[in-house]
């Protein structure tokens, strides 16, 4: 076999094996939750409709708000760990909508400084109470 086709056959193999792995592109940070009344929002105001029917919608810490440019995007979160034993539903992912900044949300979160703020139900599908905050993994969808 010559060096080219060697060459080739190791770049074929190699993008098979590639095709096989599932490479993820989240990032880790951390969230906390905040409580009613969650209107009026840094997004949509007072409109109603910028609620998701199952209220799983969340605040953008300062590090995902991109002045504003925020808004209206989908994050799959999942809790990965926290300071409170027992915290995180394990096998729990939840798909959130943003609707507001946490900076300037009515309600305040439970921890300033966190990448995301989410709403109680979004917060309780994903951990237990008594916590208020966990570490996530948090990927936009």
């Amino acid at each position: 076999m010559s060096n080219s086709q060697l060459f080739f056959f190791f770049l074929l193999l190699l993008l098979l094996l590639v095709g096989f792995f599932n490479f993820s592109h989240a990032d880790v940070g951390t969230a906390s939750l905040y409580n009613p009344p969650y209107t009026p929002t840094a997004c949509y105001g007072s409109d109603a409709s910028q609620f998701t029917s199952s209220n799983l919608f969340a605040a953008a810490g300062e590090g995902i708000w991109d002045n504003g440019a925020a808004c209206g995007r989908q994050y799959l979160v999942r809790c990965i760990s926290a300071a409170v034993p027992n915290t995180c539903i394990p096998g729990q992912t939840i798909q959130v909508k943003i609707v507001d900044r946490a900076q300037t949300s009515v309600s305040r979160p439970t921890r300033e400084g966190v990448t995301i703020v989410l709403s109680n139900t979004a917060f309780g599908t994903i951990g237990n109470p008594p916590a208020t905050s966990m570490n996530i993994e948090i990927q936009q969808v």
